[in-house]
């Protein structure tokens, strides 16, 4: 991990992307004291994108939730429009659905807004490094998922997301082309890993434990 103390911030781009304009205001204050001057601010996804067709940034710090477009596309779009882009992440959410999507996207970075603020530039001075930056807490909630990764199958989590999703088991075994009788024995080992009474507290460990994001089923339940 590069060291705070001997690196050197001059000359690098950065673009934050948050709704929250005290978030914006603050972040770039903060940068420009620690002489980063080029530091620009977006409250929406589509300007920053066409910001970037002109000019590229050393290092984008993007919020979770924004108002205009999901995470994972724009975390797809900057990248389309620039391989090479360093992508942290910053969040107020520490739910495991929000670990796993993260995770599964590769980002460069991860630092929640519980945090202070000098792990934004540690955070900087290890994506430009070469490096990850994970703060100590999603570090944990990561060694956490993959504890439990290892105890439910990919199998198992499909048909997860689709009793979540309210399909009955026979919807649910033509979907993934298996008998009904495989699906209910997925469904008595979901039970069972996930200490699980009934239906409802079966969606709410699974969404507590990372395994499904809940706005994907909102319009379900």
């Amino acid at each position: 991990m590069t060291s705070i103390n001997n690196y050197k911030f001059e000359g690098l781009s950065v673009a934050i992307i948050d709704d929250h304009e005290l978030v914006l205001e603050g972040f770039r204050s903060f940068l420009v004291r620690h002489s980063i001057t080029d530091v620009e601010a977006f409250s929406k996804a589509q300007p920053l994108l066409d910001r970037i067709a002109s000019h590229p940034f050393s290092v984008y710090i993007v919020d979770v939730e924004l108002s205009d477009i999901e995470i994972t596309e724009l975390i797809d779009r900057i990248r389309d429009l620039q391989p090479e882009a360093k992508i942290i992440i910053n969040t107020m959410h520490e739910e495991m659905w929000v670990v796993n999507k993260m995770t599964e996207k590769k980002v460069d970075g991860v630092m929640y807004k519980s945090g202070g603020l000098d792990q934004l530039l540690e955070a900087i001075a290890a994506v430009t490094s070469g490096h990850q930056y994970f703060c100590k807490k999603f570090q944990r909630s990561q060694r956490n998922l993959q504890v439990q990764n290892q105890t439910i199958s990919d199998r198992e989590l499909e048909v997860l997301i689709y009793i979540a999703k309210g399909y009955s088991t026979k919807e649910i075994a033509t979907s993934l082309f298996i008998s009904e009788n495989t699906v209910e024995n997925h469904r008595k080992s979901l039970f069972r890993k996930l200490q699980a009474h009934n239906m409802a507290d079966l969606i709410i460990k699974a969404i507590a434990n990372g395994y499904i994001n809940p706005e994907e089923i909102a319009n379900n339940l």
